[in-house]
């Protein structure tokens, strides 16, 4: 954990998903206020809108935050540029190889960590130079890689494979699941979906609502010829699902996908038409809090479990 926070410069080594159409500037500046390190998700975001985040950030915390940035998204030279120039300071790559802009980063003083799927994945970013790895499992909401591979069983396998840094992500929304994640290996956790539901999110309130009505077995991992997104079962969902089923080529799915799905759902409310990512953790969370009643909750259930574990065994 220590490394986590020294790297970062935070108190706790508790990072937030840069999400899509959920961590805007309320979202990260308030995990970042709470002891964490908050990301704006610029996965969302022209270039202009993401400059306006970063300001609105830095006004809102004297805290450290940083940026994700899907690396196959389009405008890159862009993304990065702006980043600089506003004096961000820690970056967090994902979709996609690191190597591009590891040395870019690190020239113009930014800590690098890129989420990866696997170990295989993780002795190529440690190979192209980055900071700190998050091993993102099979749980997680949003996109994800083709492996399958569960948090339980990831989190082990890349601390063997790297020394360095290690994040996990992926179906951790309470203090025990946390605590899980340190016992094989992590020394830090990203958590997503608890906090897409907050209060600070800029999801729109429907789908927090529907995050907090989603049950066990209410997402599936699907549109895995195009890049495999876990989804709320909703009528798109199902559309996909048959689509699917019926053997449709990538491009007909990329059709019925269309432009715009993620926001629709995500951002604008459209909980039957739109594209709604969300892990499978969902199904334990309760309600919408604030960012600051959700961190303290983590903090409490961390340290009830361990002082009821080092009960039971010592």
């Amino acid at each position: 954990m220590d490394r986590i926070k020294q790297l970062f410069n935070i108190e706790l080594p508790i990072i937030a998903g840069g999400m899509v159409w959920c961590s805007g500037w309320r979202l990260a500046s308030a995990v970042s206020n709470a002891g964490g390190l908050g990301l704006i998700g610029a996965g969302s975001m022209h270039p202009e809108t993401l400059k306006e985040h970063i300001q609105k950030a830095k006004a809102a915390t004297q805290k450290p935050f940083g940026v994700n940035v899907p690396l196959l998204y389009p405008e890159q030279e862009k993304i990065m540029d702006i980043i600089v120039a506003e004096g961000v300071k820690v970056v967090f790559t994902s979709a996609g190889s690191p190597k591009k802009w590891t040395s870019f980063l690190h020239d113009n003083g930014i800590v690098v960590a890129h989420v990866v799927s696997s170990a295989a994945f993780a002795i190529k970013s440690e190979q192209a130079g980055v900071d700190a790895i998050v091993a993102e499992g099979f749980e997680a909401g949003g996109h994800e890689g083709r492996e399958e591979t569960t948090t339980m069983a990831l989190i082990p396998s890349v601390r063997k494979a790297t020394s360095l840094p290690l994040i996990a992500a992926g179906g951790i929304g309470c203090g025990q699941q946390m605590l899980a994640a340190m016992a094989l290996g992590a020394e830090g956790v990203q958590i997503g979906s608890l906090f897409a539901a907050s209060v600070e999110s800029s999801a729109h309130p429907a789908f927090k609502q529907q995050i907090v009505e989603t049950g066990e077995g209410g997402t599936k991992l699907m549109l895995k010829q195009l890049a495999p997104v876990r989804l709320i079962k909703n009528d798109f969902f199902r559309q996909v699902e048959q689509a699917e089923l019926s053997g449709a080529s990538v491009d007909e799915l990329r059709a019925l996908l269309g432009k715009g799905r993620a926001k629709k759902g995500m951002f604008e409310g459209d909980l039957t038409e739109g594209e709604l990512e969300i892990g499978q953790v969902a199904s334990l969370i309760g309600q919408v809090d604030t960012v600051d009643v959700i961190v303290k909750r983590l903090i409490d259930e961390y340290n009830l479990a361990l002082k009821k574990i080092n009960s039971t065994f010592l």
